[in-house]
């Protein structure tokens, strides 16, 4: 456990850094800043930042096998292509909810594109409660809405096998498990997995590693959590130099690096000046495991 080595490498304070995705054909960590709107790439090897600015929040982003991006802006799924800065709208969810946006979403083993919305927060975590959904962009461009009554739409994965689908709701404080059909990408028979202690505040994004265990960004607990779904116990801890600890994803060329976001909206100066790189992004090491690439939206 000693090994385990935890490094600033984009010191820019993000307002909501979050949704880091490693592309392995560029050696780029890809993340958002949300109400920053803006989607930004670190290249790991000149250690550069090049951005994208859009004209609402974007709270994730995704590979697309045709090349290029999804995301989620605003209450809309779109094409961003990167080269010409063009965003192209793809379809509009919760027409009738104009406070709402989306948060994080991830691509399934399928292709699919998961997303969830919920309302636009007052203050951090402080929002009109219930009125987010849980959706799938299927690669023909259709959508389907699994569930509403959402608060905050979070941290999401699958387990090794596709047979189970994790889910994080984050003001239920939980960390939840459905049943996944891969051939159809229904979700049934949901149960909760593992309940979040005090010190670890709220969950946030979410990712798996080869060993088909969760790690999960801990928002306001300053940590990452490793989670056994098999006993639903918390078997490891890594705590981070700031608090607001958003999301998390492996990357680098094996997959043995983990790079988490964090965010600096909501801190007062004092705060700040105690925790100068909130928002930046941080690569930890020598961790011992490895993740697994991301999956790439078909449509």
């Amino acid at each position: 456990m000693s090994s385990v080595k935890i490094e600033c490498i984009v010191n820019e304070n993000c307002k909501i850094g979050e949704s880091p995705v490693w592309e392995e054909k560029e050696s780029s960590l890809i993340y958002v800043d949300i109400s920053g709107k803006k989607i930004c790439r670190w290249n790991s090897f000149t250690k550069q930042v090049q951005s994208v600015s859009v004209d609402a929040p974007v709270s994730c982003v995704a590979l697309r096998k045709s090349g290029d991006y999804v995301i989620t802006l605003g209450t809309r799924f779109a094409a961003l292509k990167w080269k010409d800065q063009s965003v192209t709208t793809i379809v509009h969810v919760d027409k009738d909810k104009p406070n709402n946006r989306f948060n994080d979403g991830k691509v399934d083993p399928a292709g699919r594109f998961f997303a969830g919305t919920m309302a636009e927060e007052i203050r951090p975590a402080v929002l009109e409660r219930h009125q987010g959904a849980l959706y799938t962009l299927f690669p023909d461009h259709s959508v389907v809405k699994h569930f509403d009554q959402v608060d905050i739409s979070n941290g999401l994965d699958w387990s090794l096998d596709h047979k189970t689908f994790f889910y994080i709701d984050s003001l239920s404080y939980s960390v939840d498990a459905f049943d996944y059909d891969l051939q159809t990408g229904k979700i049934s028979n949901r149960r909760n997995m593992y309940k979040l202690e005090k010190e670890e505040s709220i969950p946030d994004g979410m990712c798996i590693d080869t060993e088909g265990k969760l790690w999960v960004a801990c928002y306001d607990g300053g940590r990452v959590i490793r989670l056994d779904p098999e006993t639903g116990k918390r078997i490891q801890t890594v705590k981070l130099p700031v608090d607001k600890t958003t999301s998390c994803c492996f990357g680098g060329k094996d997959y043995s690096e983990m790079y988490v976001t964090s965010a600096c909206q909501g801190m007062d100066d004092e705060l700040f000046s105690r925790q100068p790189r909130a928002g930046g992004i941080f690569k930890i090491t020598g961790l011992g495991v490895k993740g697994i690439p991301q999956h790439s939206f078909a449509g």
